[in-house]
């Protein structure tokens, strides 16, 4: 039977408004995964991100929001999830 990493199914940022249950685009660099949620506000639309690391315990696959020396690639992931969002933002205006 094929474990599932939890990280290919985000968690909707909690508050959210979103219209769906899904990201509107996802990016992951090894164990560390960026979702990126649309969120429709009387202000305009807003992007929430959340950021997740699997692991294994065990035979089961698991997330957290805490990261260690060796997730050093989240600061390149924050960087590629900020450019979509702005890149968005842009071909709506």
């Amino acid at each position: 039977m094929a474990k599932q990493d939890p990280a290919a199914q985000p968690q909707e940022p909690k508050g959210s408004s979103t219209t769906s249950n899904k990201p509107v685009h996802q990016i992951r660099m090894g164990r560390v995964h960026c979702a990126i949620w649309l969120n429709e506000t009387e202000s305009g639309k807003r992007h929430n991100v959340t950021v997740t690391r699997s692991f294994r315990d065990g035979e089961t696959w698991k997330s957290s929001d805490s990261f260690g020396p060796q997730d050093i690639p989240l600061a390149k992931l924050a960087d590629q999830t900020h450019t979509w969002i702005v890149q968005k933002h842009q071909e709506a205006e």
